[in-house]
């Protein structure tokens, strides 16, 4: 196995319990090849252990095993069945879930998610590209699923020199999945819908939120496929549901109608413009939902976000008077839960409302965080009612 030796700084950050290595960091990569499995040697070429080495990358190495092992079938199925087991001790009530969620299941870079008999794997880096097929034929092995698709069409691969590409690995992949979540039928897109065809992070969120609702009328921004929406309508005379996107909507509306959902409103629009029109008119509601998309994607973007993320909801309290529920998210990584409250307090202060903290929430169990890895913990969500 091919040896890359590494400077004092990367050495610590591997012993603090972090993966990654960045080029900078590298002092002899002693002619690795994209995506090989290499040991990783200290400066006293002491082994730190086996990493997946990328040739473009920023983050060169990612470290696999703390041990110098075999990184094979062998490696590879019992790190995957490990990860189906951890969620079948805390998923329920669904059959689409996630099995792998990469650095935070020890597999770094690779995604894999369950939609009821069909999986959807990404492979985000040279590595796991390169041991697509074995994990493959581990994949086929614990779950016999109908199909797999690699939806390896995400951006971030670009900065590993792949491909962006959406292939059908094994079986039949159907243009339409459907799918259980918390007692309601809905439908995920595997070629086409967001992430790997719908979002299931917020699963467990969407029955926290329920847990609060009362009132006539609720609102739910940025809907996607409606899974706050669908989780309130039963709490509420009407739910208004917003989105920029016509197909998601289509989508949401068609797993309204198959569940008998009949107080959805759903409409196209910018969310930020329909709250300001919402805050003209003087329309109130019991419940405002914020679910945008990441304001930061890296770190250059962090002071925009910060302002994106004040105005909506300063624009969202607006509506709300004394008893109301406000449930805002943030699914950027470079944004913590500390500035999202620092934000979402100076809103309010702005908005002329006291806030109670009812519920500081993240993903779901199925998006597992490695306290030594704050990369993994992306996903907050705060609820909060109007004093």
């Amino acid at each position: 196995m091919t040896s890359v030796r590494v400077n004092r700084k990367a050495a610590d950050r591997v012993a603090s319990g972090h993966p990654w290595i960045f080029a900078s960091d590298i002092t002899d990569r002693n002619g690795a090849q994209p995506g090989e499995a290499v040991t990783v040697l200290d400066p006293r070429h002491h082994p730190l252990g086996i990493a997946h080495h990328s040739s473009a990358s920023q983050i060169a190495l990612r470290m696999l095993s703390r041990q110098v092992e075999e990184i094979g079938r062998d490696f590879y199925s019992a790190r995957l069945q490990a990860a189906e087991e951890h969620r079948q001790r805390v998923v329920y009530n669904t059959d689409a879930y996630r099995v792998v969620h990469a650095e935070a299941d020890l597999l770094p870079a690779l995604i894999v998610d369950r939609y009821a008999d069909y999986l959807v794997v990404q492979t985000l880096n040279q590595g796991m590209t390169a041991a697509l097929d074995t994990i493959v034929s581990c994949l086929e092995k614990i779950f016999h699923p109908r199909g797999i698709l690699a939806r390896n069409d995400a951006a971030v691969r670009a900065k590993e020199q792949l491909p962006l590409e959406s292939v059908v690995l094994a079986g039949e992949i159907p243009e339409c999945v459907g799918i259980r979540m918390n007692g309601l039928a809905l439908r995920a897109d595997p070629h086409r819908g967001q992430k790997t065809g719908v979002f299931l992070d917020q699963r467990e969120n969407y029955l926290a939120a329920a847990r609060y609702a009362r009132g006539s009328r609720a609102l739910d921004c940025f809907t996607s496929t409606g899974g706050f929406a669908l989780h309130l309508a039963p709490h509420f005379e009407t739910v208004e549901a917003v989105d920029s996107s016509a197909v998601a909507l289509a989508t949401a509306a068609a797993n309204a109608h198959a569940n008998g959902i009949k107080n959805i409103l759903f409409r196209e629009g910018d969310v930020f413009d329909l709250l300001a029109g919402h805050a003209a008119a003087r329309r109130t509601f019991s419940m405002v939902v914020l679910d945008p998309p990441a304001f930061a994607k890296s770190r250059r973007n962090i002071e925009a976000a910060i302002t994106g993320y004040k105005e909506i909801n300063l624009r969202a309290l607006r509506l709300l008077g004394p008893g109301g529920i406000l449930v805002t998210c943030s699914c950027s990584h470079h944004v913590s839960e500390a500035t999202l409250l620092e934000l979402v307090a100076q809103a309010a202060l702005d908005a002329g409302r006291t806030l109670r903290v009812l519920e500081r929430r993240t993903q779901a169990q199925d998006h597992p965080i490695l306290l030594t890895v704050p990369e993994t913990h992306y996903l907050k969500c705060l609820i909060l009612e109007v004093v």
